[in-house]
C-alpha cells in the first residue's frame, strides 16, 4: 500500500511517459468529481474526497507545496458540501430537495476577490519561504510559489462559493484551471495537466449549466405566482 502512493510506482507507461498509480487514480476520480459537480450531481462530493487524498500525496512529491495544504481543505470542505448540498435550509430546496443554486451580489463577489488577492501576497511570501524555514520537511523551492498560491487562495474562493451553489463559482474555476494546466504541464504531471485543461471545458459547461437551472428556478416561480 506505500508504494501506492510513491509518485516513482509506476502503474503504466504511455508514449514514453510513466504513469504512477497515484497520479492516474487522482486524475480519473477528480475528473468524474467535478464533472457531476458541474450537473449539479450531490455524489460529487464523496468522490472529491478520495481524489485529494491522493492528490495530496502526489503534490508533497513535486514540491507544489500550496496545492499540498489545500487538498487538507478540500477535503474538509467536501464533507461540508455533500451536508450543505443535501441538508438546505427552509426555502433553499429545489425540487428534488437539495440545495437551489443562487447568484452572488456585486458587492459580495468584489470582496471575495479583494480578499483573495490580498491572501495571495501572503501565502506566497509563505511558500516562497518554506524551503528555508522548514528545510527538513521542504527540501527545495516551491515551485512557482506565488502563481500556486494564487490558485490555492482562488480555489478556497470558488470551493466556498461551489458549497453554496453560486453560479459565479464557476467563473473562478475557470482562471484557476487555465494557470494551473500551465504549471501542471512545467512540473512534468501531464496527465494532471491534461486533466485541468478538460476542466477549463467544464467550468465554461458548469457555468452556463448551472445559469441555466437558475432561470429555470425564475420561471416556474412566476409561473407558480400565476396560477
Amino acid at each position: 500500500m506505500e508504494r501506492f502512493f510513491d509518485i516513482n510506482t509506476i502503474f503504466f507507461t504511455l508514449w514514453d511517459y510513466p504513469m504512477s498509480y497515484l497520479e492516474f487514480f487522482g486524475v480519473v476520480t477528480g475528473g468524474v468529481a467535478v464533472w457531476l459537480s458541474s450537473r449539479a450531481n450531490i455524489w460529487s462530493w464523496p468522490l472529491g474526497i478520495i481524489s485529494v487524498t491522493l492528490f495530496f500525496f502526489l503534490f508533497y512529491q513535486i514540491q507544489l507545496y500550496p496545492d499540498m495544504f489545500l487538498q487538507v481543505f478540500f477535503f474538509i470542505t467536501n464533507l461540508q458540501g455533500w451536508w450543505r448540498w443535501t441538508h438546505p435550509a427552509p426555502g433553499e430546496a429545489d425540487q428534488q430537495q437539495e440545495l437551489r443554486i443562487t447568484r452572488l451580489s456585486n458587492r459580495h463577489l468584489f470582496y471575495l476577490l479583494l480578499g483573495g488577492a490580498a491572501a495571495t501576497a501572503v501565502l506566497g511570501t509563505f511558500a516562497s519561504n518554506l524551503h528555508a524555514w522548514f528545510p527538513v520537511l521542504f527540501s527545495r523551492p516551491s515551485a512557482f510559489p506565488y502563481l500556486d498560491s494564487f490558485t490555492t487562495v482562488m480555489s478556497i474562493v470558488a470551493t466556498f462559493m461551489m458549497i453554496q451553489k453560486k453560479v459565479e463559482c464557476w467563473y473562478v474555476w475557470l482562471l484557476v484551471d487555465i494557470i494551473a494546466t500551465y504549471m501542471y504541464f512545467v512540473k512534468g504531471v501531464k496527465l494532471v495537466g491534461i486533466e485541468y485543461f478538460i476542466f477549463c471545458l467544464i467550468a465554461v459547461y458548469g457555468a452556463w449549466h448551472w445559469t441555466a437551472i437558475y432561470r429555470s428556478y425564475r420561471l416556474n416561480d412566476q409561473a407558480g405566482a400565476v396560477r
